[in-house]
């Protein structure tokens, strides 16, 4: 996370300290985005989950969503080994195996006894990479379920079930399963939506960042205006956005403290690039004072879990 922490220095611009909260913030709702534009496409999106197995090993599996013209598909990591241990192309002329499952071995120091199983044939997907329905993929790690993802995944789980139990495997393990990030790449406009759950236990929340140009000073001059919303309520404006192109404040949501970052500098003195903007969202304990700790300095519970969502916005018009 470093790399991603240095381009907030302690020059950027701090919009606020203060805490504010999603519901009592601003009660007009962020304009409709159908009313201004279509919103930016999102092009990748790569979750972190930590497993926790029975045997109180530890897993970070990262699953990576993507499509392009030429590729569409899924990657899944294990303990960020490189390359993927796991990789479909469902775009591919020489993929024809929407539904199938996966032997593995693990290359890191734990070499552990990998099964993937995954059905796509019926997959529904709205506008992003990720489908919302009709799929699921199942991570089974050492003989334990993992990670379940999708809605179809009943079948397979009982399925496994009565193969553990077949095994004189009377108690079937479920590893303990958190998300610990989510990383969104976008390209278009200055418009973007997503949803985000903030904590295992809280709702879903739309999540919207727009960036127009808005009249200034009775209208003698015009300057860009960083909005974000949460179900539709204003939860940080920043105005004049070509000068405070960097910095923080901190929201409520959940009953959890969120600190939103923003860095837009490309989008306005990179002329040369495409023009990269980063967002995020992080939750962070109450008792931290600060924004980031060096993890040194980090007095954190070891069964904490914190949630950071990052996106990644490429302007391309």
């Amino acid at each position: 996370m470093r790399d991603i922490v240095s381009c907030f220095s302690e020059n950027a611009v701090n919009v606020s300290h203060s805490s504010i909260s999603c519901s009592s913030y601003s009660h007009n709702a962020c304009i409709s985005p159908s009313s201004i534009v279509v919103p930016s496409t999102q092009n990748s999106i790569s979750s972190v989950y930590k497993l926790v197995l029975s045997t109180l090993k530890q897993v970070l599996v990262t699953v990576t969503w993507c499509r392009s013209h030429s590729n569409q598909g899924l990657t899944i990591t294990f303990n960020d080994e490189d390359p993927p241990l796991f990789r479909l192309n469902t775009n591919s002329r020489f993929f024809r195996k929407k539904k199938g499952s996966k032997i593995l071995e693990s290359s890191d120091s734990s070499s552990s006894k990998v099964e993937i199983l995954w059905d796509l044939s019926s997959a529904k997907y709205e506008s992003g990479p990720e489908p919302v329905q009709g799929f699921h993929v199942v991570i089974i790690i050492d003989s334990e379920i993992g990670l379940v993802l999708g809605d179809t995944a009943a079948e397979e789980i009982v399925s496994k079930r009565q193969n553990f139990k077949s095994n004189n495997n009377n108690n079937t393990p479920l590893a303990k399963v958190s998300l610990l990030s989510r990383r969104e790449h976008c390209s278009g406009n200055t418009l973007y939506t997503t949803k985000a759950q903030f904590c295992d236990t809280g709702t879903w929340h739309d999540v919207m960042i727009r960036c127009s140009v808005e009249n200034e000073n009775e209208g003698l001059f015009k300057s860009p205006v960083l909005c974000v919303c949460i179900d539709k309520k204003t939860v940080i404006r920043v105005k004049r956005l070509q000068w405070n192109f960097r910095g923080n404040q901190t929201i409520f949501v959940d009953g959890l403290l969120v600190d939103l970052l923003w860095d837009v500098h490309d989008w306005f003195f990179n002329p040369s690039s495409s023009g990269y903007a980063v967002f995020m969202f992080r939750t962070r304990s109450g008792m931290d004072s600060r924004l980031w700790f060096e993890e040194k300095n980090a007095h954190k519970d070891k069964d904490s879990v914190e949630f950071s969502l990052l996106i990644y916005a490429c302007k391309t018009s």
